[in-house]
């Protein structure tokens, strides 16, 4: 394992890692502030594709954490770099908002309900029937089936809502193909990222809350991988998994340099 100031790069979760609840988690102001003291090149991740790194930065800021838009990479991002590298100047029939269709616009891809090259299932507060009936068309005739990130639900005030993997189990209950899934825990959402600021995994960290996403993508990645105890995982939760993170700590606090 190396040591913390062997590492050139990072990247980590946002939620439960750097915030709760809105909320700036303990340590999570200072740790990105050394960070850029230090210019470590730093990605924060996140498998939500609802908002644009814009949306993000500012949402981050009104907790008081001062992150660059450019330093945001979310799994709509994500999705728009593996669609352009696999089809470059494609198109693709979106289930989505915001953050997954401008981040489809902005590497030259074309949104259309006619023989699109894709059907990208991405995060959204308002799922729409016609909108799954047309997907299913469209994946039926040809199109290839993408969805940003697997998670089943998300979080409300309200309790949980249904998410990207709910829509997209019924898609393929209806057309019997399966997505490629391309967010956490697909280690490409992490080879992209790093890609993105020019890090080598060798010299890489993660930072995450969940063994089943964050720390298994980072492991599969080469990275080394701590995990945080602020989110969703416990010593009770590490214990059920066949693999370990290099390191667990009870928050982003115990990274400062002391």
């Amino acid at each position: 394992m190396r040591q913390h100031a062997e590492i050139e790069c990072w990247l980590t979760d946002m939620d439960g890692v750097l915030v709760h609840e809105n909320q700036a988690l303990p340590g999570a102001a200072e740790l990105l502030k050394q960070w850029a003291h230090e210019h470590k090149p730093f990605l924060v991740l996140t498998n939500n594709s609802i908002y644009t790194p814009r949306d993000l930065s500012a949402r981050l800021r009104s907790s008081g954490l001062i992150v660059p838009e450019e330093c945001i990479w979310t799994s709509a991002l994500a999705t728009a770099d593996f669609c352009a590298a696999q089809v470059p100047g494609g198109s693709a029939f979106v289930i989505g908002e915001a953050g997954i269709t401008t981040a489809l616009h902005e590497v030259g891809f074309i949104m259309t309900e006619t023989n699109p090259d894709y059907v990208v299932i991405g995060e959204t507060r308002n799922y729409s029937f016609e909108a799954i009936t047309k997907a299913i068309r469209l994946i039926g005739a040809g199109a290839r089936f993408i969805a940003t990130n697997p998670d089943a639900t998300g979080p409300s005030a309200d309790g949980p809502l249904p998410a990207t993997g709910s829509i997209a189990a019924l898609i393929t209950k209806a057309t019997g193909r399966e997505p490629y899934v391309v967010g956490k825990p697909n280690p490409m959402m992490f080879r992209s990222a790093m890609n993105r600021i020019g890090a080598h995994s060798e010299s890489t960290a993660m930072i995450g809350d969940r063994m089943d996403t964050d720390i298994v993508a980072g492991i599969e990645a080469g990275l080394q991988t701590i995990l945080v105890l602020t989110g969703i995982s416990d010593q009770t939760e590490i214990g059920r998994y066949p693999f370990r993170p290099d390191e667990i700590v009870s928050g982003v606090s115990e990274l400062l340099h002391r």
